[in-house]
C-alpha cells in the first residue's frame, strides 16, 4: 500500500491509495479526501479491497504515519495480518507500490495533461488499463492472473449513420487516446527501466565497517544539522554498522540524540576511506630550529590544518636572528610548548581577532 498526494482537487478527492497484490500485480486505485485518519483508509480498504480478495496475510508499507499509527496496528493485529515496513529512503523496499506509482501518475498525466483537475474520472480506466496489460514478469495480464482469463473488452460494432454523433465521436476519442497512452507508457517505462539499471551496484559491509551515509535534502536534521541544505554535502560520517538487517539494510550507530530510524538500505552508505595525509599549497622549508639561540620572534598568520577527524591550529613563526622569507609554518601547541617564554606569544591571541582554539569537525565528503 501506498499513497499518492500533492494532487489537484478533483470532484473533491486530493489523494489516491495505491493497492497491489504482490502475487497477481492486480492493483486498487481509490481516491481519497484530506484529511483522511487511519480508521477512514481501513474502511476504503474494507469496502475495495477485502469484499473482493479477503483479509491480506501480510502487508507492506512505507513509514507513513496512518501506517505507523496505534489504530492501524492493533485492527491488523486481531486479524493477524503481517505488517512490515520499508526502510528508510529506500522505496524499493516497497517495490511493489513504488512501481505502479510512476505507471498512474504517467497515464493521468498524458490523459489529463490539459485539464489536471479531472484526474478522478480517468481513475477508473486508469485502474482497468493497468490491470488489463501484459506483464513480463507475468507473462500475462494481471487481470487474467487473478481471474483465469482475459477481460472482455466488448466489440464495438461497424458505425453507422444511425449511431448518434455524440456516441461516435466518444469512442473515436476514447480509441485515439488509449493509442496515444499506450505508446507513451512503452517508451517511458523502458527508459526508466534502463536507467535504473545503469546506476545499480552491488555493496556489501561488515559489522563494525566505518561507512559514510546520505542524508536527504530538508530531511534527517536530527543526524547532522545543516542550515543550508541544497549547498550541504551528501555525505556524513563516519558511522559503525552495528548489524545487517536481511540482504540490502544496515543498522548504524547514530547520535544518541538522532531521532531518525538507524537501519537504511546499502544504496546510501558508501565505504568510508581516512586519510590522514595533509595536504600543504606549498612545500614546508625546513628551518633547523637548534642552530643558534632562535625563538619565535612574531606571529605572521594562523591556520587550520585537517589531521584524521580534527582541524588542528598553525602559526606561521618568524624566528629571531632569520629573515621573514624563513619563516615556517608549526602547530600552535607544539611550538607554545618548546617556546614557553617567547615573545611571540603576547601578540599572537591579540592581533586579528582571538586566539587559536582548535575545532572538531565531522569529516565529511
Amino acid at each position: 500500500m501506498d499513497f499518492i498526494e500533492g494532487l489537484p482537487k478533483s470532484e473533491g478527492y486530493n489523494a489516491i491509495l495505491v493497492v497491489a497484490d504482490r502475487f497477481t500485480k492486480y492493483s486498487h486505485f481509490i481516491p481519497l479526501k484530506h484529511p483522511f485518519t487511519a480508521h477512514h483508509v481501513a474502511r476504503v480498504v474494507l469496502d475495495n479491497v477485502v469484499k473482493l480478495h479477503g483479509l491480506p496475510r501480510s502487508i507492506v508499507t512505507d513509514k507513513d504515519r496512518i501506517f505507523l499509527s496505534t489504530f492501524w496496528k492493533e485492527l491488523f493485529k486481531l486479524y493477524e495480518t503481517k505488517l512490515t515496513m520499508s526502510t528508510a529512503y529506500h522505496p524499493q523496499t516497497d517495490g511493489q507500490t513504488e512501481r505502479v506509482n510512476p505507471c498512474l501518475e504517467m497515464y493521468l498525466r498524458c490523459a489529463v495533461q490539459h485539464s489536471p483537475k479531472k484526474w478522478k474520472s480517468w481513475l477508473a480506466l486508469a485502474e482497468f488499463w493497468y490491470n488489463t496489460t501484459f506483464h513480463t514478469s507475468l507473462r500475462c495480464s494481471p487481470f487474467k492472473a487473478l481471474y483465469g482469463h482475459d477481460p472482455n473488452f466488448g466489440a464495438l460494432s461497424d458505425i453507422t449513420t444511425a449511431t448518434p454523433q455524440l456516441v461516435t465521436d466518444l469512442v473515436a476519442e476514447r480509441e485515439a487516446q488509449s493509442l496515444a497512452l499506450k505508446e507513451q507508457l512503452a517508451k517511458a517505462q523502458n527508459r526508466m527501466k534502463v536507467q535504473a539499471d545503469r546506476h545499480r551496484t552491488n555493496r556489501e559491509f561488515h559489522v563494525g565497517d566505518q561507512v559514510l551515509l546520505k542524508l536527504q535534502p530538508y530531511a534527517q536534521v536530527s543526524v547532522v544539522n545543516r542550515p543550508f541544505p541544497k549547498l550541504a554535502y551528501k555525505y556524513f560520517g563516519p558511522y559503525r554498522v552495528l548489524k545487517r538487517i536481511g540482504i540490502a539494510a544496515y543498522q548504524l550507530d547514530l547520535p544518541s540524540d538522532s531521532l531518525v530510524h538507524p537501519v537504511f538500505h546499502v544504496s546510501q552508505l558508501k565505504p568510508f576511506t581516512p586519510d590522514y595525509t595533509p595536504v600543504y599549497a606549498d612545500l614546508p622549508k625546513l628551518v633547523d630550529l637548534d642552530a643558534g639561540q632562535l625563538e619565535p620572534e612574531r606571529v605572521l598568520d594562523r591556520r587550520l590544518v585537517k589531521k584524521g577527524n580534527c582541524a588542528v591550529p598553525q602559526v606561521l613563526v618568524k624566528w629571531t636572528r632569520l629573515p621573514e622569507a624563513s619563516a615556517t609554518w608549526e602547530d600552535y601547541y607544539v611550538v607554545q610548548k618548546r617556546f614557553p617564554m617567547a615573545l611571540a606569544w603576547g601578540q599572537a591571541s591579540s592581533g586579528g581577532g582571538g586566539g587559536v582554539t582548535p575545532v572538531t569537525t565531522i569529516q565529511a565528503t
